[in-house]
C-alpha cells in the first residue's frame, strides 16, 4: 500500500498541477498522511530551480498549517484513536515521543520537526499532551521550515548531484542540527538561570 502512495506522490510531482498537490501533501504529512512531502519537493525544485524558495515556502506554510490539524488530532481526539493506534506501529513512535517531549518540552518538538521521521507524531504527542499551541506552532514552523529550506538551497545551487547526497547524509545533517539546537538551547538556559 505505501509503495503505490509512494509511486502516486512521485507523479503528483510532475502533474501541471503539482504546487497543489506538494500543498495538500505537506499539510497531510504533519497529520495523517504517511510519505514525506520531499518526495515531491525535490524532484520540482530539480525540474524548476528559479521557483526552489517558492516551492519550500509552501511546504513550510502547509506543513504548519497541518500541524496545527495533528495537534487538534491530539488535543480533542486522543482517547478516539487511541485502540487504533495501539494495533499500530505508531504505538511505540508516540511512545518514544510522548517521552521526550514530557523530558524536552517544546524543543522536543523542535528537533522532530527537522529530522527525517514521521511528523505527525510529535504533533499529536504534542496536542495529547496540552502543549501551549502558539509555542507549538512558532517551532513546528521553525523546525519544518528550516529542514525544507536547507534541502530547496541545497538543491538549487547543487543540483542533481546533491540529491543523491542528500539521501545518503540526510540523518547526519538533521542530527547536526540536532546538536547545534541542543548546544544553542543549553547556552541560553545557562544564561537566563545565571
Amino acid at each position: 500500500m505505501f509503495q503505490k502512495l509512494y509511486t502516486k506522490t512521485l507523479g503528483w510531482s510532475r502533474h501541471r498541477h503539482a504546487e497543489k498537490y506538494l500543498s495538500f501533501v505537506s499539510f497531510a504529512d504533519s497529520s495523517f498522511f504517511p510519505i514525506t512531502p520531499l518526495v515531491m519537493l525535490v524532484p520540482m525544485v530539480l525540474a524548476q530551480v528559479d521557483k526552489a524558495f517558492r516551492f519550500a515556502f509552501l511546504t513550510t506554510l502547509f506543513s504548519a498549517l497541518g500541524a496545527i490539524l495533528g495537534y487538534s488530532i491530539g488535543y480533542f481526539l486522543f482517547e478516539a484513536i487511541t485502540p487504533w493506534l495501539q494495533t499500530t506501529h505508531y504505538w511505540n513512535d508516540y511512545l518514544s515521543a510522548k517521552t521526550e517531549v514530557d523530558k524536552w518540552g517544546i524543543w522536543a518538538v523542535l528537533i522532530g520537526g527537522f529530522l527525517p521521521i514521521p511528523y505527525k507524531i510529535f504533533t499529536i504527542t504534542a496536542g495529547s499532551l496540552n502543549m501551549t499551541l502558539l509555542p507549538f506552532l512558532a517551532v513546528s514552523t521553525f523546525g519544518r521550515g528550516t529542514r525544507f529550506f536547507v534541502i530547496a538551497f541545497l538543491l538549487k545551487f547543487g543540483g542533481e548531484k546533491f540529491e543523491e547526497k542528500i539521501n545518503q547524509h540526510i540523518n547526519k545533517i538533521g542530527w547536526f542540527v540536532v546538536a547545534a539546537i541542543l548546544v544553542g538551547g543549553s547556552f541560553y538556559f545557562f544564561l537566563k538561570h545565571n
